[in-house]
């Protein structure tokens, strides 16, 4: 009789732990995304505000509101966390979709978007600020460029001439993001959306084209 209620004790009190984890494990993995997410919102933000090299562990901890040793924890390391941060995702057209005279207009639409569009701008901001100091955010913004501007642009027009065509895109969208968003000159902050259509537009369409 009493080996009969040791086991029948030890049966209960497994299953009572077995339905312990199964009713902890979605607030503990909740309690993780939680963490997770506020170090990355707060890595976003301080890397858009500072860059790469004006931003430290400790900083994104503090503005998270966490030990130090956490971040470290879910991210490894600031290369790590950046990279987290910055991932780009462009979402550039089928360029072989869209009428061929109309092709820059659309770019300069997407560009607009990407940067003023809702929740948009702070990951480019990241890796412009970052990537004329920083050979890791440098490296970043070669790749987001190859293999997302690269490949829209190779899908249509000669191959030879593929990844010069991509290159000056990259320089046009690149070289408006930075003096407009970053280092924010007038001239360029007062542009309009109609203007940036209509004349970076014309720009992005011979370059990508070989026509006005």
């Amino acid at each position: 009789m009493l080996t009969y209620m040791t086991m029948r004790l030890a049966f209960v009190n497994k299953r009572w732990h077995i339905f312990e984890m199964a009713t902890k494990a979605p607030e503990k993995q909740s309690k993780s995304d939680r963490t997770r997410a506020e170090i990355l919102a707060a890595a976003q933000g301080l890397f858009a505000e500072r860059g790469y090299d004006g931003t430290t562990i400790r900083d994104i901890a503090a503005r998270a509101e966490i030990d130090p040793a956490m971040v470290i924890r879910y991210f490894g390391n600031k290369d790590e966390l950046f990279a987290r941060a910055a991932s780009i995702r462009l979402d550039l057209p089928d360029l072989r979709s869209i009428e061929p005279s109309r092709i820059g207009e659309a770019l300069a639409l997407r560009f607009i978007d990407l940067w003023e569009g809702p929740g948009s701008g702070k990951e480019m901001a990241i890796l412009l600020r970052s990537a004329a100091s920083n050979d890791f955010a440098a490296k970043k913004v070669r790749e987001v460029f190859a293999t997302q501007v690269g490949k829209a642009i190779a899908a249509i027009g000669p191959q030879d001439t593929a990844s010069q065509r991509a290159g000056l895109v990259a320089s046009q969208l690149l070289g408006l993001a930075l003096c407009r968003y970053i280092l924010k000159l007038p001239p360029v902050v007062s542009l309009s959306h109609d203007d940036i259509v209509r004349e970076v537009g014309a720009t992005l369409q011979r370059y990508i084209t070989g026509t006005p």
